[in-house]
């Protein structure tokens, strides 16, 4: 059994979105993405599917340059190999459901504001 918090500790990067796993089970890992308002991750895909969903705050999710807010509750899925961007339109917290396949180096190496 494992066991996380979304919403503990909340330690915001003014730089750049601040990005942490929470979880690893055998079929996937569950990070935390924490935005300041106005931070972007710039255009990017994944190799694999993604689910993002929004708990606190409202995010711009742009799927191949249609724009989408996502508003706290909110979930999206994507398969992979879909470009997408994000940006908050207020601090946020992000939660991104990740294949056991992929790697945060992934997400951590995407451009960001």
């Amino acid at each position: 059994m494992k066991i996380a918090s979304i919403l503990e500790d909340l330690q915001y990067n003014d730089k750049k979105p601040a990005i942490q796993i929470m979880m690893e089970t055998e079929t996937s890992k569950e990070i935390r993405i924490l935005f300041k308002k106005d931070q972007v991750m710039k255009e990017h895909k994944t190799p694999f599917p993604i689910i993002v969903q929004v708990f606190q705050g409202s995010i711009d999710f742009g799927i191949q340059g249609e724009q989408n807010i996502l508003k706290a509750g909110s979930m999206i899925a994507l398969e992979g190999g879909v470009s997408h961007d994000l940006k908050a339109i207020e601090d946020s917290v992000v939660r991104l459901s990740l294949s056991k396949k992929d790697s945060i180096e992934r997400v951590e190496s995407v451009e960001t504001t």
